[in-house]
C-alpha cells in the first residue's frame, strides 16, 4: 500500500503557513488524494483537540486513545490516520517549520522536538476542565484573528505561543526541552539534514559537519532534545522510516538493503533486529494496516 504524501497548502493561507479547521470537515471532504481514516504521512505539524467524542488515533504503528479534552500531536513526516467511527468533534491546527521560525524570531517559545523517536513518548496529553476551557479560548481566538480583514500576525503568533506554553506547562517534566534559540535553530536544520540524507548517511559526525559544530555539541543538543544521544536520534529516525515502508508499503528486505544503502540483506537484518529486537518480516506481521 502507498502511504500518500499529503502537503500544507501554502497558498490558502496566504503564505501564513497556519490553518485551523473544524474536525469535522476534514471528516466530510471529498478527499481525492488520500482517505484520513487511512495511513498518510504529513509534511507539517498537526495539533488535535477534541472537543467531544472519542475513539484511537493511529500514529506510527500504534493506535492512542482520545477522549473529549485530548490533544494530539502529530509531528512532520510522521503516519498518522484519524477514527471518525464516533464522530468526534474539535479543532485542527496544521502549521509548518515556516511559521515555526517566524515565531521563533519574534518571541521565545520551546522548539517543536521530534519527541516521537524517543518510544516513551506519548502524542496524547488529557486535558483537565480549567485548561480544556482555556485551550478552546485560545484557539478561537485564533480563529477570530485569522479571520480578520486586517489580521495581525503577530497576534496569531502571540496566541499560538501562549497555547503552546499552556500546553508545555503541562506535559511530564522529562519531556521538556530547554533548547536555547541558537541550539533550536540548529535542531531545526538538524531534522532537516536527516528527512534528506538519512537513507545514505547515519555517520553523527558528519550531520555535525554539515551543522558547522563539533560531535559533542550535536550530542548536546539532540540529549536536550529528545533524550537521546545523535547516534541513538539517527538510528531512531531511520527505523521508524523502515518500519513504515516494512508495514504501509510492504517493502522487501532485499529492496529497502538497497533503499538504505547496506552493503547485503544479513547487515540490514543485523541493524534493523539491534534496533526492534525482531527481524523485518517478524514486525511486518505483527503490524497490520489499521482499519479504522
Amino acid at each position: 500500500m502507498h502511504i500518500p504524501n499529503i502537503h500544507f497548502n501554502h497558498n490558502k493561507t496566504n503564505q501564513a503557513e497556519l490553518e485551523i479547521i473544524d474536525l469535522s470537515e476534514v471528516n466530510r471532504r471529498n478527499h481525492t488524494t488520500h482517505t484520513p481514516s487511512q495511513p498518510h504521512r504529513v509534511t507539517f505539524f498537526m495539533l488535535i483537540f477534541i472537543e467531544q467524542g472519542s475513539g484511537y488515533h493511529w500514529v506510527d504503528f500504534k493506535q492512542h486513545s482520545f477522549q473529549a479534552g485530548s490533544i494530539i500531536f502529530v509531528q512532520r513526516e510522521q503516519v498518522h490516520a484519524f477514527d471518525f467511527s464516533n464522530n468526534p468533534q474539535g479543532k485542527i491546527l496544521m502549521f509548518t517549520q515556516a511559521f515555526l521560525d517566524k515565531v521563533h524570531t519574534n518571541m521565545r517559545l520551546p522548539n517543536y522536538t521530534p519527541t516521537h523517536l524517543n518510544h516513551l513518548q506519548s502524542p496524547i496529553l488529557t486535558l483537565d476542565d480549567q485548561n480544556n476551557r482555556r485551550t478552546k479560548t485560545l484557539i478561537e481566538e485564533m480563529t477570530t484573528e485569522i479571520g480578520l480583514e486586517h489580521r495581525d500576525p503577530l497576534i496569531v503568533m502571540y496566541l499560538f505561543c501562549s497555547l503552546a506554553l499552556l500546553h508545555r506547562r503541562l506535559q511530564p517534566k522529562e519531556n521538556l526541552a530547554a533548547l536555547s534559540q541558537t541550539q533550536s535553530q540548529k535542531f531545526a536544520r538538524l531534522f532537516e539534514l536527516l528527512q534528506s540524507n538519512f537513507q545514505r548517511v547515519r555517520d553523527a559526525n558528519w550531520y555535525a559537519q554539515q551543522l558547522a559544530i563539533t560531535y559533542k555539541t550535536l550530542n548536546q543538543i539532540c540529549k536536550i532534545a529528545t533524550n537521546l544521544t545523535a547516534k541513538q536520534m539517527i538510528d531512531a529516525f531511520t527505523i521508524i522510516e523502515i518500519k513504515r515502508r516494512l508495514v504501509v508499503s510492504n517493502v522487501t528486505s532485499q529492496q529497502l538493503t538497497y533503499d538504505f544503502g547496506f552493503d547485503d540483506a544479513s547487515n540490514f537484518l543485523k541493524y534493523f533486529k539491534k534496533e526492534t529486537g525482531l527481524t523485518p518480516s517478524q514486525f511486518q506481521k505483527i503490524h497490520t494496516t489499521p482499519v479504522l
